[in-house]
């Protein structure tokens, strides 16, 4: 089991570095993404500066130069997410079938004894096709989804890939904030 848990672990360091890898050749190297993420950046910076130097000012030219540059800055932060949208799909179809190898590999068996048993909407996937009721017992996938989400980020951080966060939190991100969905 331990080997297991371990061969899993390194799989997907594997998988997580392939994927960047792969984001790197189709995305990441390219001028169009390199100039949209310095715009995004210099507009992040140049709006917290604004918002720094006006203040709780009430004054309605300073709050529509600062819309505008929010809505600058959300428009060049969703091109590049549509930019690297479009290999997160060649990515995932390699992925979906990585998964779908390793998942027939590791079926049926116990990889992994959890340290809690996990809520009830959780152990559909953690204790995916096991025998047995001890839902303590951990799949697979379950393993391999954990693992792939905390080490995917730390590789992205680690290779200076993550997204910006002062251009996450004044784009408001894919949902955006509540003040900037609907009414102000």
């Amino acid at each position: 089991m331990l080997s297991d848990t371990l061969l899993i672990v390194f799989i997907s360091i594997c998988t997580a570095l392939l994927g960047e890898g792969l984001t790197w050749l189709l995305v990441y190297r390219t001028e169009y993404y390199k100039k949209l993420k310095a715009e995004v950046e210099k507009q992040s910076k140049k709006l917290e500066k604004t918002k720094e130097s006006i203040g709780e000012s009430s004054e309605k030219s300073q709050k529509k130069k600062i819309e505008r540059q929010e809505e600058r800055l959300k428009t060049n932060s969703r091109d590049l997410s549509m930019v690297k949208m479009k290999s997160m799909f060649a990515i995932g179809f390699a992925f979906t079938a990585l998964l779908s190898m390793f998942n027939s590999i590791f079926d049926g068996r116990v990889v992994a004894k959890l340290p809690f048993v996990p809520i009830s909407w959780i152990q559909g996937l953690s204790h995916r096709n096991l025998m047995g009721d001890d839902y303590t017992d951990c799949s697979f996938i379950f393993l391999y989804i954990l693992c792939t989400m905390s080490i995917r980020q730390n590789i992205q951080k680690l290779l200076g890939f993550a997204p910006n966060r002062a251009a996450n939190k004044q784009s408001g991100g894919l949902f955006g904030t509540p003040g900037q969905l609907g009414g102000k």
